[in-house]
C-alpha cells in the first residue's frame, strides 16, 4: 500500500507543530521547512482542522497548533482523515465488477487481514513518537533559528 503525498505532508505538519509546541506554527514556516508550496499545505490543513487534529488561530499573530496532545494523535488517525480509499484490489471497491468468489475469496480475506495489520501498526505510533525519535528535530526543521530571530514580545 502506498500513502498519498497528502497523508505524508499531513503527518509532517503535525510533526512540525508537535516539535514547535511552545508557540504557534505558521504555514509559510512549515512550507519552507519541507520545501513545499504553502497552497498545498493549506489544502491539507482543512481535513486536519475538520477532524480536530489541528486548530487554527486567526489574526496577525495567528497560526496553527495541534488540536490535541501529540501523544493522542496516532498515525492511523491521520491516515483515516487524509486517505480517500483503502481498496487494495478491485474487489474491495463498492462499484467493482461482480466476482463469483467475492463472499468466499481467500485473496480478499488475506488482503483484508493485511490491511487490518497495517492499521494496527499505525495505531501503535503517535505523532509524539515520530518527533521523539529524532532528538534534533527542531534543528532539522529550522524551528530554533526562527525562535532566535523572533522579536521579543
Amino acid at each position: 500500500m502506498r500513502l498519498t503525498r497528502q497523508t505524508n505532508y499531513a503527518m509532517r505538519i503535525l510533526m512540525y507543530c508537535a516539535a514547535n509546541s511552545d508557540r504557534l506554527s505558521r504555514i509559510p514556516e512549515i512550507a519552507a521547512a519541507y520545501s513545499v508550496s504553502e497552497l498545498f499545505l493549506f489544502k491539507i490543513l482543512q481535513p486536519l482542522v475538520e477532524h480536530g487534529l489541528v486548530e487554527t488561530v486567526r489574526g496577525r499573530n495567528g497560526g496553527v497548533r495541534l488540536g490535541r496532545a501529540a501523544e493522542q494523535i496516532s498515525l492511523f488517525d491521520v491516515v483515516r482523515v487524509t486517505e480517500e480509499s483503502f481498496a487494495m484490489a478491485e474487489c474491495f471497491e463498492n462499484d467493482a465488477a461482480e466476482c463469483p468468489l467475492v463472499d468466499s475469496c481467500a485473496l480478499n480475506s488475506a488482503l483484508r487481514e493485511a490491511l487490518n495489520a497495517f492499521f494496527a501498526v499505525l495505531s501503535r505510533y503517535t505523532i509524539a513518537d515520530l518527533v521523539a525519535a529524532r532528538p534534533n528535530v527542531r534543528q532539522l526543521l529550522g524551528i530554533d533559528m526562527l525562535v532566535q530571530r523572533a522579536p521579543a514580545a
